[in-house]
């Protein structure tokens, strides 16, 4: 039997991979990849870069990139038969490059190349090299090196178990309304929520937790009893108040302890400590400092905010005592009466092909490049792929996965298939390949999918990612594109992507009504101006509400004096510090808080609003150099990848950042873009 993963010759063979396939490959190039190890640490091996990435990085490579497709399409097409496989293979993974980064013959090696002999991407990916191997445990000896290696595969194991947690209890979720209960909820919603039901035999309408139909739900059902039924499970998704094969609550007691005890073996007082190592910011006090300033500066308005929603609430839709499940309908109807327009009306102006069009175009026009259709393997029939070129030569490809489905993890992101290299074993180019993945809803009675102005901001972001993946003209594997960019300036070009679609001349191309063909009206344009910033104090509270929490979770919880309740009892404290919105008690947030169990950014959390500073500021730069019509300047284009898109990760953050705005970055712009520049009238 040929083994799709164990083919490398270019794309991968997504359409071909089975569950049956992972182990075979993982156990053939686990072990390609230990001899590569035992190579280079042998006594003769010369502490040489090149040789050693001929070698090891070659064996190491291959052997990401089939994981890499496993893990995948765990989170875009789960099976049992693929759940059980990848749950089987991942100890095997986990304890390969927990032994790989805390081998001290490589670290040795590694620290023993001269560094006067490598050019300034070898220099810079070597110095992360060495400050990882300490990270990842190098310099600990006997017990302490073994309990270690025992700490990663644990978690690794108990944040696979977290994230099908949440999407078990996600899917598990059906609510079978009648049609009279759905006044008020858009039609598209309704039609694809009857065809949910039909196709599974029943009556009714099948609505489920899965965003395309939780959130229309919450902003435009009329009956607040349907609203309730879906944000008490929705709230207590994957906790004590549902199916206890789901409940993460001992989950993330068990990964807190983990992360407080590595953070020890490794000298750090706690895990805050150690996640800021590799990061811009110094030290978690730092973070903490920023968050709580940026929080005080934007409370005033989340007051505001809230009193404008619970004035509206009592005096038009008399509601005197508004419930956690009203607030969003509130919203919802607030805005409409205030700017006399509905997200409804907007979504009928972006049909996802007339979206991707106009994303294209901004995204060639700006940065100088041509995206075509380009044809591969997918995983699913809805899975688009491109290819970029400049010049008539390939940069880079993407997949794009937009849609919902089931069997598929919630939220968006972007992530690598394989990263731009000069390979050291032929002297070939390698050309980065990205995979952008989307939760958007698809098209009902015969008409294309309709995206929301969130939706495309959602695009455009991940979309931000993936370029900086794939227009790098970095050939050191480990510093070119996403690798080596510090975790709070990683999210720079999405959050920075965004800000084109608040411009006229990009929503001109990219918009065309379903069903007249009709680009977006100015006066409907300049209503979703003027509510771009509606609730932005609300919005920010609670990003930092998250950011906090999750940065004294890894500082101040102490998991050996923990008593049952404290995760909760610790959110309950930074909600009162700065959230105004009440939460209801049976809100379990943690329990599918899955950036931070599970998605890598634990202690980290604080980088959204961290490099929401930088991109504001950068994209600052493109408004002081716009046309008389407001079309960005191609040279301001021209300058921002070259500075901060090209150079990847092949400096740091901050001096890409100097070289294109000719200065550190300054806060005032996010506090202007965010509406939140003048102090609150009294």
């Amino acid at each position: 039997m040929t083994n799709p993963l164990l083919d490398f010759t270019d794309l991968p063979l997504f359409d071909q991979i089975r569950p049956e396939h992972v182990a075979p490959a993982v156990d053939l190039l686990l072990a390609e990849a230990d001899a590569a190890l035992q190579t280079v640490t042998a006594p003769d091996f010369p502490a040489d870069w090149l040789a050693i990435s001929r070698v090891l990085d070659v064996a190491s490579e291959r052997f990401s990139r089939a994981w890499g497709a496993v893990g995948h399409l765990n989170a875009v097409a789960d099976t049992p038969e693929l759940r059980a496989a990848y749950n089987e293979a991942m100890p095997r993974v986990t304890a390969f490059w927990t032994r790989l980064g805390s081998d001290e013959r490589l670290y040795a090696k590694y620290k023993a190349i001269d560094a006067s002999t490598l050019n300034a991407e070898q220099r810079q990916a070597h110095k992360n090299a060495v400050r990882n191997f300490v990270l990842g445990g190098a310099e600990l000896q006997g017990a302490a090196k073994e309990r270690f290696a025992a700490i990663q595969e644990r978690q690794a194991e108990l944040s696979q178990k977290f994230s099908e947690n949440a999407l078990d209890a996600t899917d598990a979720f059906a609510h079978y309304a009648e049609l009279n209960a759905l006044e008020g909820v858009p039609a598209d919603v309704v039609s694809a929520a009857r065809a949910a039901a039909e196709a599974e035999g029943k009556t009714g309408y099948k609505l489920t937790l899965k965003m395309p139909c939780y959130l229309p739900v919450m902003q435009f059902a009329k009956s607040s009893a349907l609203r309730e039924t879906l944000y008490r499970a929705y709230a207590t998704r994957a906790s004590e108040f549902g199916n206890p094969a789901f409940d993460n609550t001992s989950l993330i007691s068990e990964i807190l302890a983990l992360r407080e005890e590595e953070a020890k073996l490794l000298g750090y007082r706690n895990f805050g400590e150690l996640s800021v190592v590799p990061k811009m910011a110094d030290t978690p006090e730092q973070v903490i400092k920023f968050l709580r300033d940026l929080g005080t500066k934007a409370k005033p308005y989340g007051e505001r905010d809230l009193a404008d929603l619970r004035a509206f609430a009592a005096s038009e839709l008399g509601l005197l005592d508004p419930q956690p499940w009203d607030w969003t309908f509130v919203g919802e109807k607030l805005k409409e009466a205030r700017y006399a327009f509905s997200e409804q009306e907007v979504k009928q102006y972006f049909p996802a092909p007339k979206v991707m069009a106009g994303l294209f175009k901004i995204v060639e026009t700006l940065f100088e490049v041509a995206i075509r259709r380009d044809s591969a393997p997918v995983w699913h029939p809805s899975v688009e792929f491109y290819r970029i070129e400049r010049g008539g030569q390939k940069v880079g490809q993407f997949y794009l996965d937009p849609s919902a489905r089931a069997a598929k993890r919630g939220g968006a992101w972007m992530d690598d298939v394989r990263a731009r290299w000069l390979r050291p074993d032929t002297g070939t180019l390698q050309t980065p390949i990205a995979q952008l993945v989307c939760n958007f809803a698809e098209g009902v009675d015969g008409n294309p999918p309709l995206l929301t102005h969130d939706d495309v901001t959602t695009l455009f972001h991940e979309f931000g990612h993936g370029l900086h993946h794939m227009l790098t003209q970095i050939d050191e594997r480990d510093v070119s594109g996403i690798s080596g960019v510090e975790w709070d300036a990683v999210e720079l070009p999405s959050q920075f992507m965004e800000n084109f679609c608040w411009e006229w001349d990009v929503l001109q191309n990219m918009t065309a009504h379903v069903a007249t063909g009709e680009p977006l009206p100015r006066a409907l344009f300049d209503k979703m101006t003027a509510a771009k910033n509606f609730q932005s104090g609300l919005q920010t509270l609670r990003q930092i509400e998250f950011s906090l929490f999750d940065m004294l979770l890894h500082t101040e919880y102490q998991a050996a004096n923990a008593q049952p309740g404290a995760v909760m009892a610790l959110l309950g404290q930074v909600r009162k510090e700065f959230a105004v919105m009440p939460s209801p008690p049976f809100s379990r947030t943690p329990n599918t808080f899955s950036h931070i169990f599970s998605g890598g950014y634990a202690a980290g959390y604080y980088s959204y609003k961290w490099a929401e500073v930088l991109s504001a500021d950068a994209y600052a730069a493109f408004e002081e150099t716009a046309g008389l019509n407001g079309e960005p300047s191609i040279e301001t284009g021209r300058r921002y990848r070259q500075a901060i898109l090209e150079a990847g990760g092949s400096r740091s953050a901050m001096e890409s950042f100097k070289a294109f705005r000719g200065r550190e970055p300054q806060l005032d712009a996010l506090l202007r873009h965010q509406g939140m520049g003048e102090p609150v009238a009294a």
